[in-house]
């Protein structure tokens, strides 16, 4: 890739925390490294002097850069962990193996015990992590152990055994630390509900845990068994104030496929994870350009083939947003809850900003491109029979009716034409009355422009609801442009769309590009209006203070204020000057009247 490639990737990184990784002009991976912000991290190896020969020497060898977002810093270490270990780049330091990170178990027993290792055991046992300190893993232990009772010993706890009397309560039972299981004082019933419990609180879910310690709390209050409830209390704020990590690791997931898609009318992207021996070791997004109105389902069947050749992947079970069919033997899910969503979730966010990052290059590289697909998305978005190239907003402006005007923006092919701005004063409407406000503006502007044969505009954009829509629309029809030009009206509250005729209005995506556009047109028409009437209240303010001297005109005023520019001036002007700007007789009157 070019100077001006690399460029413009930097350019369209987010802000997000992920992976990065550097390649060299024949694809090798020279580098991978996390990121709390991926944009400032990876555009500081581009921008600032490195006093490492190294880093200067594999700067130089950049030619393209690929990234993955995940949800949190952490997640990003771990990532970064796995794919030094799959791809082992020249420039990273070897990193070891998994049992460098620790891992929180739950041992496959009758009781079974929970705590730390670095060892992964296949036996049935489940283990949550990897963590990235131990510190996080002692801290969410203690957080565990301070409101379970857990057995710590490693004893058979086999029936046959607690029957036979084969152990004694330890010094555990009496610090009131474990409910003795070991003699039969609490049933694997009970112990494993708290099982349960502890698994949802190392997945993040407290809620089963809070519910339960809230109703003991308020039973042993009631019983006046305060001391008691103080301290259910505080077992319930030390859970409230815990924030599990997440992380995008689970080792109960093995050799998986993950995609997503996300469309537009002319681009999908499906994003790819490869999910082996429970970790990330690969993402990779895929643009398929459409040729005709091809559907969401084809596409991705289409992507699965062609990426699942390209990686050469074996993975016999595949993650996926709906069901599709496929040739291979493999098992296809749609997960809906849990680990799984979680997973099929960050590869949506990742196909995400993989477009969104298309949409910024090709913005840069091919604004053609990007005005095309913009037309064709808004055509869809808001129902028209034909892009809308040309679109007009009216909004009015006035305060308690003083000083009544409107505006008129004009937007092509997505983008401001300013110097087609138009301002009115409003002529024929007297007080605040918006509607019939609305009703002239929109007459005398369609009026102008058949006179003068200039083209009409594809849509028309209302600044009000149903009111003012059916104002401008009185107007199209006397000018027998009613059904000629698509008109919408958008309120503020809630920023729904209307249209003639119809009482249900359209409700937009709050993120799509069509209502941020038809927004920014919106905010154009009121801070251009504004702008307007400001100044003409400013001038009539200024006027009125010149015209209440006796003998002194609107002219004169004028006459002044082109001479002075500001009251403040004239104030301070001699007699002499305002003379010559206006005569002595009233250059005296004014003179007098302000000394």
């Amino acid at each position: 890739m070019t100077e001006m490639s690399i460029e413009l990737q930097l350019s369209t990184l987010p802000n997000n925390p992920g992976v990065y990784q550097f390649y060299d002009r024949d694809g090798k991976i020279l580098y991978v490294g996390k990121a709390k912000n991926l944009k400032k991290r990876v555009s500081s190896y581009f921008h600032k002097h490195h006093d490492l020969g190294k880093t200067r020497v594999m700067v130089k060898k950049i030619r393209s850069i690929s990234h993955i977002v995940v949800p949190t810093e952490s997640d990003a270490l771990l990532l970064e962990n796995n794919l030094i270990k799959k791809y082992q780049p020249r420039y990273n330091v070897l990193l070891k193996d998994d049992k460098s990170y620790p891992w929180i178990c739950i041992k496959n027993e009758r009781f079974p015990r929970v705590f730390p290792t670095r060892n992964l055991i296949k036996d049935g046992s489940e283990y949550f992590g990897p963590y990235t300190s131990m510190k996080t893993v002692k801290t969410l232990l203690e957080l565990i152990r301070s409101v379970y009772p857990l057995r710590t010993c490693n004893y058979d706890l086999s029936q046959e055994k607690i029957d036979a009397g084969k152990f004694k309560l330890c010094l555990e039972y009496h610090l009131g630390n474990c409910k003795g299981p070991c003699e039969g004082l609490q049933t694997a019933e009970e112990y494993h509900q708290q099982i349960g419990d502890i698994r949802e609180i190392i997945k993040g879910n407290f809620k089963t845990s809070l519910n339960y310690f809230k109703k003991q709390m308020k039973a042993l209050a009631g019983d006046m068994r305060y001391e008691e409830a103080q301290q259910i209390k505080e077992k319930i704020e030390v859970l409230e104030s815990y924030q599990v990590k997440s992380t995008i690791v689970n080792p109960r997931i093995s050799n998986v496929d993950v995609f997503t898609i996300i469309s537009d009318e002319s681009y999908a992207y499906v994003n790819f994870l490869q999910l082996s021996h429970g970790a990330i070791i690969r993402s990779h997004t895929l643009e398929l350009k459409k040729k005709l109105e091809e559907q969401d389902q084809d596409l991705l069947e289409l992507a699965i083939l062609e990426i699942r050749q390209r990686f050469n992947s074996q993975s016999k079970e595949l993650y996926v947003p709906f069901p599709v069919t496929l040739a291979e033997d493999v098992k296809v899910v749609v997960p809906k809850l849990g680990d799984k969503k979680k997973l099929l979730d960050l590869s949506q966010r990742n196909a995400k900003f993989f477009r969104q990052e298309r949409f910024k290059q090709v913005r840069i590289t091919d604004p053609d491109r990007h005005t095309n697909r913009i037309m064709a998305q808004m055509k869809k978005d808001l129902r028209l029979q034909e892009e809308p190239r040309h679109i007009e907003c009216f909004d009015n402006s006035n305060i308690q009716g003083s000083n009544p005007v409107a505006a008129c923006v004009v937007f092509r092919n997505g983008k401001s034409a300013k110097n087609e701005y138009r301002k009115f004063n409003i002529r024929t409407v007297t007080g605040p009355d918006d509607f019939a406000s609305m009703e002239e503006v929109v007459f005398r502007r369609y009026k102008r422009l058949l006179n003068e044969d200039e083209s009409l505009p594809q849509l028309i954009v209302i600044d009000g609801g149903k009111g003012q829509l059916t104002s401008a629309l009185k107007s199209l029809e006397v000018l027998g442009l009613r059904g000629k030009i698509a008109i919408i009206g958008i309120a503020k509250r809630l920023e729904e769309i209307y249209y003639p005729d119809d009482p249900i209005p359209l409700y937009l995506d709050k993120k799509s590009e069509t209502l941020k556009i038809i927004q920014q047109l919106r905010n154009e028409a009121h801070r251009f209006g504004i702008t307007f009437h400001r100044n003409k209240r400013s001038k009539a303010a200024i006027n009125s203070e010149l015209e209440s001297i006796q003998g002194i005109g609107e002219r004169t005023a004028e006459d002044l204020l082109k001479t002075f520019k500001s009251v403040k001036r004239i104030k301070q002007a001699s007699i002499e000057d305002l003379t010559r700007a206006i005569g002595l007789a009233k250059a005296k009157k004014i003179y007098e009247s302000f000394h």
